[in-house]
């Protein structure tokens, strides 16, 4: 199981610690240091689209100029804007064969990963 995200992030910082403390394992990619690949984002946008991911909610995306912002109707306008932008992906990402989710919740992790 591979957990995405920033280790600075506090949703990231949550989920890192209730894998360890339910002693699930996973590999951390740092979006930071190791980014993300172009091939790993239409990966994710065939499975869940890419809306799921473009966290619109981010202060990332709040510094993103508005005609920027309405120019992205589509995954292939907004790949150029993740891959530069990282941290607008939200966070963690965890992806576990073909399990694949955003963000932090405690329930479906229990579900997935508790059985």
């Amino acid at each position: 199981m591979i957990l995405y995200g920033i280790p600075n992030c506090d949703t990231v910082q949550k989920a890192i610690k209730w894998f360890k403390a339910n002693h699930v394992d996973f590999e951390f990619h740092d979006f930071k240091k190791e980014g993300i690949s172009l091939k790993k984002l239409k990966e994710w946008d065939k499975k869940a689209g890419y809306e799921k991911f473009l966290n619109k909610k981010s202060s990332t995306w709040k510094d993103v100029p508005d005609e920027v912002k309405e120019s992205i109707t589509s995954a292939e306008q907004a790949f150029p804007l993740i891959l530069e932008k990282t941290s607008i992906i939200k966070r963690p990402v965890i992806e576990d064969g073909k399990f694949l989710f955003f963000g932090f919740d405690e329930q479906v992790y229990k579900k997935q990963f508790l059985k």
